[in-house]
């Protein structure tokens, strides 16, 4: 493995403590005023909302700082590493951005500017369906970097063919399929703030091009990506006609996870979808174990949900999960500074992950075990 940090003994412990320093002194909580501060109180909202009460949104965050660490102690730590692979490809953190719409709400450079950031800081990013930019803008407009292309599980199957056919010639690398979300969820929150959508903002992957409106909006059509009579024998279906490999995301139960690697999946990854449309499902970080369980190793697992910390990052990794994705965290740092506040919070969490694994005494990612956490 090519070291991400290599540090001489006698500058170890100074460099760490810099990591340290900028985490207190830049925090993802601060990115996340910053942009409430930038954005209108609509869009602001409209990224904070969970579904109902908020109740798993809330979980989501609350249940990884729940799990206490065990750390090593008296291992050398002047060397840490943080490349991994995602789908056979190498990457230098295990961290990157989850699939979120709409990114021209929240930044005139859009999706272009989110996926240039997080390349730029060696991040893995998922570009979702309802992008307002296309997969062939974002590809140009991007930095070189690992790109998987969110669909939704209810297109018709030549929408998503067409997709895929074109996620391959863009050079993105796999399917993200999103199955938790068969119909919209309630958001009050959002409801009591509508989203005003400029008519240029489009959902330009979308049959028509229509105003890119959010799901929690009245007026969205949810046959535009939502079908309830899909089983897993479409998923079977699509895994099979793929030219790309199908990553699944939205599972929470060991079962489901059985049955979609069975039936293709290359990857998956355990996701409540943010909280936001079943207010109660079990929070990410209590369903990650379950899953890693179940598959035992016949695919990788991934995880979003709550991450707010490289502390996060560390939990999930001694679970088992190959590496984790953050949806909220990069829009803040889009809001506030473009592509650079996106790759800011990346390297960010890149950097508290770094600590952390100094800290726990496991310079490499192989070292995280599940031994490392305190039994709940």
């Amino acid at each position: 493995m090519v070291p991400c940090v290599a540090y001489g003994p006698r500058r170890a412990s100074v460099l760490l403590r810099s990591h340290m320093t900028a985490a207190a002194g830049q925090s993802l909580a601060v990115w996340a005023d910053r942009a409430r501060a930038t954005l209108r109180a609509d869009v602001w909202t409209y990224i904070a909302a969970g579904a109902e009460e908020g109740c798993t949104a809330l979980a989501n965050v609350e249940d990884w700082r729940s799990i206490q660490l065990k750390p090593h102690v008296l291992n050398d730590v002047a060397s840490i590493e943080t490349d991994t692979e995602f789908l056979a490809r190498r990457v230098t953190l295990p961290i990157g951005v989850a699939p979120t719409g709409r990114h021209m709400l929240i930044h005139r450079c859009g999706e272009s500017a989110t996926a240039d950031g997080a390349a730029q800081a060696g991040a893995p990013f998922i570009l979702s369906y309802f992008s307002t930019q296309t997969l062939e803008d974002v590809a140009r407009a991007a930095a070189p970097g690992i790109r998987w292309l969110q669909l939704p599980m209810g297109l018709e199957e030549a929408v998503a063919d067409d997709m895929i056919s074109r996620a391959g010639a863009a050079k993105f690398d796999a399917i993200v399929v999103t199955v938790d979300q068969p119909v919209a969820g309630f958001s009050p929150a959002a409801a009591r703030a509508p989203v005003s959508v400029a008519d240029e903002i489009r959902h330009v992957h979308v049959p028509g091009t229509p105003r890119a409106v959010i799901a929690f909006d009245p007026t969205f059509d949810a046959r535009l990506s939502f079908a309830m009579d899909r089983t897993i024998d479409d998923l079977s279906a699509l895994t099979a006609r793929s030219t790309l490999p199908i990553v699944v995301k939205g599972i929470l139960r060991a079962d489901d996870a059985l049955r979609c690697v069975e039936a293709g999946a290359a990857a998956l990854i355990v996701s409540n979808h943010g909280g936001r449309h079943l207010d109660g499902a079990v929070s990410s970080a209590r369903a990650l174990p379950e899953v890693i369980h179940a598959v035992s190793g016949l695919v990788e697992v991934y995880v979003d949900g709550g991450i707010r910390w490289g502390t996060d990052v560390l939990r999930a990794l001694a679970m088992g999960a190959r590496g984790v994705f953050v949806g909220r965290p990069p829009l803040w740092g889009l809001a506030a500074e473009g592509r650079d506040g996106v790759r800011s919070v990346m390297e960010q969490l890149g950097a508290e992950l770094r600590t952390a694994m100094a800290l726990c005494g496991t310079p490499r990612l192989r070292d995280l075990s599940p031994d490392m956490l305190a039994a709940t």
